[in-house]
């Protein structure tokens, strides 16, 4: 990293599931300086998954600062925003105070409510405006929730609704602007992908007043302008917004069919461009990637629920919560030696869209130590990965190039399962932030700045499973999905 005397950079905003990141990068990619914060994720009851409004603005503020004095001497021309998504937030306008917590994209406590609330009509209808199926990991069933919930009397005049992206960028601009990114508002069931407005018949649906959200504008339209941002001039324009998953696609280059980046975090997504939008039926959805100028790009995203935090589970039971001794553990086998953990802790989600199962961990024999459910724990993200570009593959035809990012992409061992299951490379980006840098890359084309820099895919997986191996660990796994389904009538 370098700091030079009036060198411009723009500030990349990344607030995640777990933790909110700040990074100052140049014209050419340069990543300047970084910083970082804890977000704080709770789990109030079973299904339940919640964070802190307040807390989240915070934790910005923190990595923010901490960023900027790691290059006080650089000028901030413009700022860039990217978020977790599904995420919903509600909070007064008159005051700014929040209704109550953020529910977090994996909260489950709206499943009930989505399985009774419509008939087949209005499913119908939310996957041919949306692309997306009616689901608790989604927006829409959230902001009811609230509504319902977390009212306490407010007027309804006075109530805002949001996604992560709406409620920062109102922090940023001291309640200046009520705004959302297009891709961010395609996450929530209320948007139209096709017209790229609220849909009247969605928020009727739903009972969602439209007086509540935010102006949806396109991805490099221009979000307002800070105010109050620490070590940062007010008046700084907020040149772009994406969410995160996009902001990887588009950081990653993957703009053609036959491409694919893979997300690794708390939760994994997996996102392939397609030529055209085409809301056909299928267990990978499809959403509006980016919006820039009049120009939507569409593709194929499939949501894995837990892959990081499947780690992070593992290694609180096995290595006393230490994800490092967990992928060391896991290294002193060669496999799981039939092992198998299906870590539906908050169900399943694409392509199996099931939410009322719960986690099985399967297999165990005498032979089975530590280890063994420790390398379960790590191939269990790679067949989810596998699971969900089988569908695409389907839909696209084979894919020529498999782009991976995200904190759990630094375990070798996690990203060499994943090129074994898959049987093809993997890319693994040699920064760990494509997300920030691909928000960064659209704000300073915004500023009219060349922004075809790569993103450094500083490192190659090659496949080291014979296919007849191959094969048969994926058949063995889909018959696990098949037990952890299981219903027995009653």
């Amino acid at each position: 990293m370098s700091d030079t005397p009036a060198d411009q950079v723009v500030l990349a905003i990344d607030q995640g599931t777990t933790n909110s990141k700040a990074l100052l990068v140049g014209s050419d990619g340069r990543l300047v300086a970084t910083g970082t914060a804890s977000a704080g994720v709770s789990s109030p009851g079973p299904g339940r998954v919640e964070q802190d409004p307040d807390r989240i603005w915070t934790s910005v503020l923190e990595a923010v600062t901490a960023c900027r004095r790691a290059a006080p001497r650089t000028e901030v021309i413009g700022v860039a925003l990217t978020n977790q998504r599904e995420s919903v937030v509600g909070w007064q306008s008159r005051t700014g105070r929040p209704l109550g917590p953020v529910i977090g994209w994996q909260d489950r406590r709206t499943a009930d409510w989505c399985a009774e609330a419509f008939d087949d009509d209005g499913r119908r209808v939310v996957h041919e405006r949306t692309g997306l199926r009616v689901d608790p990991m989604f927006s829409a069933p959230k902001m009811r929730w609230l509504l319902d919930h977390a009212r306490a009397g407010v007027p309804l005049e006075d109530i805002r609704l949001g996604t992560i992206d709406s409620w920062l960028i109102w922090k940023l601009t001291s309640g200046r602007h009520h705004l959302s990114e297009a891709g961010n508002a395609s996450r929530t069931l209320l948007y139209d992908i096709a017209s790229l407005d609220w849909s009247k018949n969605l928020l009727d649906l739903f009972g969602i007043p439209a007086g509540t959200l935010p102006t949806v504008l396109a991805s490099d339209a221009g979000f307002g302008a800070t105010s109050g941002l620490p070590l940062v001039p007010d008046g700084t324009p907020i040149v772009a917004v994406l969410a995160d998953s996009h902001a990887a696609m588009f950081g990653h280059g993957c703009t053609a069919t036959g491409m694919v980046k893979a997300t690794y975090g708390t939760g994994s997504s997996v996102m392939a461009p397609i030529d055209a939008l085409a809301t056909i039926e299928s267990p990978v959805p499809t959403t509006l990637a980016w919006l820039t100028g009049a120009s939507p790009v569409y593709a194929l995203e499939g949501n894995v629920l837990s892959s990081g935090a499947t780690l992070a589970w593992a290694a609180a039971v096995l290595t006393e919560g230490s994800v490092q001794r967990l992928i060391e553990l896991a290294a002193t086998v060669d496999d799981s030696d039939g092992v198998t953990l299906v870590p539906a802790f908050a169900g399943l989600g694409a392509p199996h869209w099931d939410r009322d199962v719960h986690a099985v961990l399967s297999g165990l024999s005498e032979r089975a130590g530590r280890g063994h459910i420790a390398r379960a724990a790590v191939e269990s993200i790679g067949h989810q990965i596998c699971d969900i570009v089988d569908v695409i593959e389907r839909r696209t035809g084979a894919l020529r190039l498999f782009r991976a990012d995200g904190g759990v992409t630094a375990s070798a061992l996690v990203v060499q399962s994943q090129a074994d299951l898959l049987g093809r490379d993997v890319q693994v980006s040699d920064v760990a932030e494509v997300s920030a840098l691909g928000a960064a890359k659209l704000a300073w084309a915004t500023l009219g700045h060349d922004a075809s820099w790569p993103t450094g895919e500083g490192r190659t997986f090659t496949p080291a499973l014979g296919d007849e191996d191959r094969r048969r660990r994926r058949q063995h796994w889909a018959g696990e999905i098949a037990r952890t389904r299981y219903r027995p009538e009653r």
